[in-house]
């Protein structure tokens, strides 16, 4: 693929742009297979290339990333495999009319960005969580979504696992009796990352473009691969990077949006090391009928409660875990149930697809809409984590109310030249 600077891929993407207005009839059904591009190779990067390859009907066209040894790995297994295209330049995947979608799986800070430029461009997309880096940027795409008419998804594949849907059938029957709260766990062992130094970025990756919308500072490897997750510049910490499939799922359960006061703590009582956000943390979210709670632990290499990373509902009747053991049931008197598997990104990978050839955004069973509102609890849980104070939150949950200090962490800066594309 040739380069394109973002100008030319702008003007390129003219038509896409004029989709917006005149909805998802531009996008007419499929009658092949999606043509599909991974945008960012790490770990999830290059579990989407294994995913949307293995989809029926579906075609992996491109690859992307900055870094020379990633594409090169994923090029080598595809070779033989594939007719895919690896490049570094997402603006010329997005200039491609070849293309019919693409996945984003790059460091939190660009999944925005691009997924905006994706969707002016004319393609659909599926969108790593957390959907976004702060809550102003959740709400943008979420509107660009809406009246570009595309296929938009968001990672949280909870959604698409044939035992989470039957947990929250059995839910909204009321198996569980009346159920007032609801808590996510997230607990797992991540080790130290230490100090690193300042240092030349690797050969071959055009840092700046890296960096993107954040801040200008000088590379060290505790800033580059997977260890981004823990500075604030770029990631959101564990409760975006894991955390959020629980929070999805606890709010999924209860049947709520946005609360209506948040309350927090958190910090580190683990690491010393390059590490900004909290090793240790617990937000509750209130609602009028409801409560949910997150504990997050990284430090701990064994169970909680007995339970793995997951959600317990809390009933009258009995509890319901939905985790890496699957969907689980346990009525008073009763034994423990397993009712399927909750964690299935195959599943959600192929209704992207499915849904995408069929035209029919309202069929994704993880929509933007709702990946925005789990994105904006791990947001909002960060910002009263880092303020030390509870947010009282406005009538439609979207804005903090009376704390200017809080409300500023709502939103970022961008550096020139990598605003936010116009909507």
């Amino acid at each position: 693929m040739n380069k394109l600077s973002r100008r030319q891929v702008l003007q390129a993407g003219a038509a896409g742009a004029a989709a917006w207005s005149i909805g998802r009839s531009a996008r007419a059904e499929l009658d092949r297979p999606v043509r599909h591009a991974v945008i960012g190779l790490g770990t999830r990067g290059q579990g989407h290339v294994n995913e949307f390859a293995r989809s029926d009907n579906c075609v992996l066209a491109a690859v992307c990333d900055l870094d020379p040894v990633r594409r090169e790995k994923v090029a080598a297994w595809m070779e033989g495999k594939f007719e895919a295209t690896a490049t570094d330049d997402f603006y010329a995947i997005l200039a491609d009319p070849n293309i019919d979608s693409v996945s984003i799986a790059t460091p939190d800070h660009w999944h925005t960005p691009i997924a905006l430029h994706a969707l002016k461009a004319g393609k659909h997309v599926y969108v790593e969580k957390p959907c976004s880096h702060n809550m102003a940027e959740a709400f943008v795409l979420e509107g660009a979504a809406a009246q570009s008419g595309l296929c938009v998804q968001h990672g949280t594949q909870h959604r698409s696992g044939a035992g989470s849907r039957a947990a929250m059938a059995f839910l909204r029957e009321g198996g569980l009796g009346k159920v007032r709260m609801a808590k996510a766990i997230n607990h797992q062992l991540r080790g130290p990352i230490g100090k690193a130094p300042v240092s030349e970025p690797p050969e071959g990756v055009d840092y700046d473009r890296w960096l993107g919308p954040a801040p200008a500072h000088p590379f060290t490897k505790n800033r580059w691969h997977y260890k981004w997750h823990w500075f604030w510049d770029y990631g959101c910490g564990d409760i975006g990077n894991d955390g959020i499939h629980q929070l999805d799922v606890i709010r999924w359960g209860m049947g709520v949006d946005y609360p209506k006061r948040v309350v927090a703590s958190g910090g580190q009582l683990f690491y010393e090391d390059d590490h900004e956000t909290p090793d240790t943390q617990t937000v509750i979210y209130e609602y009028d009928n409801c409560q949910l709670m997150y504990e997050m632990r990284l430090w701990t290499n064994y169970k909680l409660e007995g339970h793995d990373n997951g959600a317990i509902f809390y009933g009258d009747k009995g509890t319901l875990e939905v985790g890496r053991r699957g969907a689980e049931i346990t009525l008073i008197g009763e034994e423990k149930r397993n009712i399927g598997v909750a964690h299935d990104v195959q599943a959600n990978v192929q209704n992207f697809i499915d849904c995408v050839r069929a035209g029919t955004p309202e069929k994704l069973n993880a929509p933007i809409g709702e990946g925005v509102k789990s994105t904006a609890l791990a947001h909002l849980g960060n910002i009263a984590t880092r303020v030390g104070r509870p947010l009282q939150l406005s009538e439609d949950g979207r804005r903090i109310v009376g704390d200017e200090g809080a409300s500023a962490l709502l939103k970022r800066s961008y550096r020139k030249g990598y605003e936010l594309p116009h909507v």
